[in-house]
C-alpha cells in the first residue's frame, strides 16, 4: 500500500500555522536552489520509509500514526540551520574550503540551537519537538560514523535522522540542481543499495526497497517544473555574485 503525506491531500489537515509553516520552510529550502515540490516530497517520502519499516519487528513499535506524523512535521525545519550559511557555499559546485565545509556542516548545529531557544521561550512538552531536534542535529550522520556534526555510528544515530538520512539522499540523487543533473530512479537505487551499512541503516535501506516503486511514484507526483529550473538557475547567479569566505 502506498503511503503519502497527510497534508497535501487533505485541506482539512491544513490550518494556518500548517500554511505559513511551509511558506517559510519554503524559503529557507530556496536558499538550497531547492522548490517547495521539495518539502511535499520529503513529507512522502518519510511517511512511506516508515510504513515500509513497520514490517520490521525492531521497528514495529516506534512507527505509530503519531510518529510518522511527527516526522512529517519535522519536514518544516530539518534544514533551516541553512539559514546561517552563505548562499554561495550553499550554492558551491565544486569542493569546499576548510572554512566553507565548517559553515556548511554547521546547519545541523545552528538549526538545534534555534528549536532549543525557540523551546526554552515557549515550554513544549510535545514529544514531535524532540523528534524535530533529532533530526535537524542528525540528518547527515552515516551509519559508519563518517557523518556530522557528531559522527554517530550505527543504533546511536536516532532512528528518525536515519529515516530523514535516505530520504534526504534519494532525494538530492533525484532531482537536478544548476550544478548537476538527476540520477535516474535506478541510478538512485543501484547508490542507495551500495550504500547499506555504510551511509545508510541496513533496515532503513531495506525498507526502501521493499517501497522503491511507491518512492519513484512520489518522485513523479510532486516533480520541480521547468519553471522550478529557470528559478534556480537565476537564484545561483545572484548568489554566486557574493564574496567567499575567508
Amino acid at each position: 500500500m502506498q503511503h503519502t503525506s497527510l497534508t497535501p491531500d487533505n485541506p482539512a489537515a491544513l490550518p494556518l500555522e500548517r500554511v505559513m509553516l511551509c511558506a517559510m520552510a519554503t524559503l529557507i529550502e530556496q536558499r538550497d536552489a531547492d522548490t517547495h515540490h521539495h518539502l511535499l516530497r520529503m513529507q512522502a517520502y518519510v511517511a512511506q520509509l516508515a510504513y515500509a519499516l513497520r514490517s520490521n519487528g525492531a521497528w514495529a513499535d516506534l512507527i505509530t500514526p503519531a510518529f510518522v506524523r511527527q516526522l512529517q512535521d519535522s519536514v518544516w525545519v530539518y534544514d533551516m540551520g541553512t539559514l546561517a550559511v552563505p548562499e554561495r557555499v550553499l550554492l558551491n559546485p565544486g569542493v569546499y574550503t576548510a572554512a566553507e565545509r565548517r559553515a556548511m556542516q554547521a546547519h545541523t548545529l545552528r538549526g538545534l540551537a534555534a528549536l532549543q531557544q525557540a523551546e526554552a521561550a515557549l515550554p513544549c512538552k510535545d514529544p514531535g519537538l524532540q523528534v524535530a531536534k533529532e533530526v535537524t542535529l542528525s540528518h547527515h550522520e552515516q551509519w559508519d560514523g563518517q557523518g556530522y556534526p557528531q559522527g554517530l555510528q550505527g543504533a546511536t544515530i536516532p532512528p528518525a535522522a536515519r529515516i530523514f538520512a535516505l530520504a534526504d539522499a534519494y532525494d538530492a540523487m533525484c532531482n537536478a540542481k544548476v550544478y548537476k543533473p538527476a540520477l535516474s530512479h535506478e541510478q538512485a537505487v543501484a547508490h542507495i543499495g551500495e550504500e547499506r551499512g555504510v551511509q545508510f541503516d541496513p533496515d532503513v535501506v531495506d525498507a526502501f526497497m521493499a517501497c522503491a516503486p511507491a518512492m519513484q511514484a512520489i518522485r513523479q507526483r510532486y516533480a520541480d517544473t521547468e519553471k522550478d529550473m529557470r528559478d534556480k538557475i537565476e537564484f545561483m547567479l545572484d548568489a554566486v555574485a557574493e564574496p567567499p569566505l575567508p
